[in-house]
């Protein structure tokens, strides 16, 4: 039955545990000779082939890139990963994902193990303080997304641009009392970046900034919201769709009608939940598909690194 038997059948079969049988599929030491001969008797007979998915995280793959996430259930960088994924596929190139949790040492153990492993490239979700763990090993060969550091190709957004086209159009609704939901600056583009577009744009037009900066969660846009709100407020902008799915729970459930809500995101679930919500684009698709081309024509030797800014667009 080749193809069809699991790690889990061959440790069943073989008498041992399913992380002894993956240390001997993937050649690792640790294991007797006797177990390993075992568990190579299993595969034998039963023509087990490992999956092509399993055989890139080896290194045993032809052509290999890795795309490091921050979170997996991150609305943009899933938007992102959409577009990345087919460029990758027509070139013949075998994709795995790893997350990072925002962890730089986490994205250098990742980074440390797929050299080890002939991975050919890498694209990178950036965040603030990763660059200073970047190898200069993997120069030619990784792009960043939503970053830019020195010597690395990278792909980022126009955050300030992003903000100041939604406040552009809430300030020609005739707004005048708009609030922020936002990002720690510790965050340096979604969070610093944005607020700093927020503060700006009050300042010009003589507006009374109230803003709060929680954080990036659905949650805290939801426990956050009231404290920016006043009887005066009549929209509020937040840094992420994340941030104003929270916010518009918390607005249905108070029965908050009069409030125009904007976000940076237009993710497929802030359009199809809330149409109503004012949104702009800032490119992840496009930016899927221009880190992969990067990252493919370094590889090829057909592009040295560069920086590439999305322009954001009101959706």
């Amino acid at each position: 039955m080749p193809n069809r038997l699991t790690i889990k059948d061959i440790a069943r079969l073989s008498g041992v545990g399913k992380s002894t049988v993956s240390r001997v599929l993937n050649n690792e030491s640790g294991v007797s000779d006797r177990t390993r001969q075992r568990v190579a008797a299993v595969v034998n007979q039963h023509g087990f082939s490992p999956s092509r998915s399993a055989r890139a995280m080896r290194g045993q793959s032809d052509k290999v890139v890795a795309i490091i996430v921050s979170r997996l259930d991150s609305l943009s960088e899933n938007r992102a990963v959409q577009t990345m994924l087919p460029a990758f596929y027509d070139r013949g190139y075998d994709p795995i994902m790893l997350e990072s949790r925002f962890s730089a040492q986490r994205v250098e153990e990742h980074l440390h193990m797929l050299r080890q492993r002939n991975v050919d490239g890498v694209v990178l979700f950036g965040f603030s303080g990763v660059a200073e763990k970047l190898p200069s090993f993997w120069h030619p060969s990784l792009v960043l997304l939503a970053r830019d550091a020195e010597g690395f190709a990278s792909v980022s957004y126009d955050d300030e641009g992003a903000i100041t086209l939604l406040m552009e159009k809430l300030y020609a609704q005739g707004h005048r009392h708009i609030s922020f939901l936002g990002v720690p600056h510790s965050d340096a583009t979604t969070g610093k970046r944005r607020h700093d577009a927020y503060m700006a744009f009050c300042q010009r037009h003589a507006l009374s900034p109230r803003y709060a900066l929680p954080g990036l969660g659905m949650r805290l846009g939801y426990e956050h919201v009231a404290s920016v709100l006043s009887t005066h407020t009549s929209a509020l902008v937040c840094a992420t769709d994340t941030l104003a799915l929270g916010a518009s729970k918390y607005l249905q459930e108070q029965q908050i009608t009069r409030l125009q809500l904007a976000s940076v995101g237009n993710t497929p679930l802030i359009k199809f939940l809330h149409p109503e919500i004012v949104t702009v684009d800032p490119g992840y698709a496009e930016a899927g598909q221009q880190a992969a081309a990067q990252l493919i024509a370094q590889m090829n030797e057909q592009a040295e690194p560069r920086e590439i800014i999305i322009p954001a667009r009101l959706a």
